[in-house]
């Protein structure tokens, strides 16, 4: 294991630095993203978040630094070994991003179809049927993306993201733009997921009702760097006076805020080791 990985990462992102031409956007971020825990990423507009999901999905590739995903370096791997990397991941999008011009069924489906492509048309059904039903969306599987709701498409876009059976779910902006009942739907939807499915969960938020409904650790990414992280309790409570003030001036009344009861699995002594796989 490299030096600094603790036995519960799942994601270790060690000393991350990104510069595009002479601008400099990360710097040296450090981050234990710990197995089957939500971790949600704060930060305001040009704090570099876009920036580093990018990196954690294998879309772009640090400057120095590693991104460390069961003690395999993603730094290291070549394009054919990302692409295999790449499916531990599910990326749930900030608006779904559906495919208007298709089905339910087929949107959910598209994953198998590029990524299984041995799958009889009979089991892809099976699958995303299963995978619908799961999800609360009985009898929906041919309906369009404009018959339904917000929280329908937040849901569908799930679906489709759990479709390769992923380790980690990437979160961006879940809640942007929805209604207050709606975004705590998509809080309870994001845990019973985690909990149901035994995954990790990273949330790129700006949302702190929803941080502190979801987070069992929070990182506030100020200018590319990580000035502090913690339980969204210790980030509102603690002695970072800039992360009090974030948090503050919000707006959210944090001590009325409840927390989802889906509580992290207990501490784990021993690293799981998943064997890869294959890409087809």
């Amino acid at each position: 294991m490299p030096p600094g990985w603790e036995p519960r990462d799942h994601l270790f992102v060690d000393d991350l630095k990104k510069n595009f031409g002479p601008t400099k956007v990360l710097h040296g971020v450090t981050m234990h993203l710990r197995r089957k825990e939500t971790a949600v990423i704060i930060g305001g507009s040009g704090a570099g978040k876009t920036t580093l999901l990018r990196i954690l999905i294998g879309l772009e590739r640090p400057t120095t630094g590693h991104v460390w995903v069961d003690g395999e370096d993603m730094s290291a791997l070549s394009d054919y070994e990302m692409n295999r990397m790449r499916q531990q991941f599910g990326m749930v999008f900030q608006y779904a991003a559906l495919l208007d011009s298709l089905t339910v069924f087929d949107n959910v489906a598209f994953p198998l179809r590029e990524h299984r492509k041995k799958m009889s048309r009979a089991e892809q059904r099976d699958k995303v049927v299963g995978m619908l039903n799961l999800l609360g969306l009985e009898n929906k599987e041919e309906r369009m993306p404009s018959e339904l709701s917000g929280g329908q498409r937040k849901r569908v876009g799930l679906a489709r993201a759990l479709m390769l059976e992923p380790q980690i779910l990437i979160y961006d902006e879940p809640t942007s733009g929805l209604d207050p009942l709606t975004s705590r739907m998509v809080d309870d939807l994001i845990e019973e997921t985690r909990d149901r499915f035994g995954i990790t969960s990273v949330v790129i938020s700006h949302d702190m009702a929803s941080t502190f409904r979801i987070a069992h650790q929070a990182f506030l990414v100020v200018q590319g760097r990580v000035i502090a992280h913690g339980t969204p309790d210790e980030l509102a409570h603690g002695d970072n006076e800039e992360a009090r003030n974030f948090i503050k001036a919000s707006g959210v009344a944090t001590d009325s805020v409840s927390r989802v009861d889906k509580p992290a699995p207990p501490e784990e002594t021993t690293q799981v080791q998943r064997s890869p796989t294959s890409v087809e």
